[in-house]
């Protein structure tokens, strides 16, 4: 077999791949989405069906403080070293300060040294969804599926198994401790 020939067949099997991921997707009604929901002592609990979170900027004033509101709903970010999850390393869970939706787990945290949050992993990569931002040169934001909060960004540059750092900020996360023993 030919190089030419492998990397067709390579390309072909990725479109297939793709277009069958898009047909799965596209089989949700609009404004629904499907995530992985867990416990707050992290455990998957499932899949579930829900409707995304969808509020008028007036409804997310009053429920997020001024900063939460900037960085989640005008995809602010904070200043690095000041967010309160930084430098935490207690077990638990990241949840989305907007909707509650699982994000990350402290299993996943690293030290990355940029003075925010950074996870090699979402918990479910279900309840994350990315794309292309152009407000600082090309980067991949990273939002929350069921609400679409910015939550910050992913970088090609973590440790391994992924390789990547989804470098959060903290206004964006709820941190909920994991109770001892589990």
């Amino acid at each position: 077999m030919t190089r030419r020939c492998l990397f067709a067949r390579s390309f072909g099997f990725l479109a297939v791949a793709a277009a069958v991921k898009h047909a799965r997707a596209a089989k949700l009604p609009p404004g629904v989405v499907r995530l992985v929901d867990f416990t707050d002592s992290g455990k998957r609990i499932g899949a579930v069906t829900t409707e995304k979170v969808i509020k008028t900027d007036e409804e997310w004033r009053r429920q997020l403080t001024p900063e939460q509101y900037q960085v989640t709903r005008k995809q602010g970010t904070e200043m690095a070293f000041t967010g309160k999850y930084y430098n935490l390393h207690d077990k638990g869970i990241y949840r989305c300060i907007c909707c509650g939706n699982a994000l990350f787990s402290s299993d996943t945290k690293f030290e990355s040294g940029t003075g925010w949050p950074s996870f090699w992993e979402p918990i479910a990569k279900e309840n994350i969804e990315t794309r292309t931002d152009f407000s600082y040169g090309v980067r991949t934001e990273v939002l929350c599926r069921k609400c679409e909060a910015h939550l910050g960004h992913v970088f090609p540059d973590g440790p391994p198994p992924t390789g990547l750092r989804y470098c959060m900020n903290s206004a964006a996360l709820q941190f909920i401790k994991a109770e001892p023993g589990k």
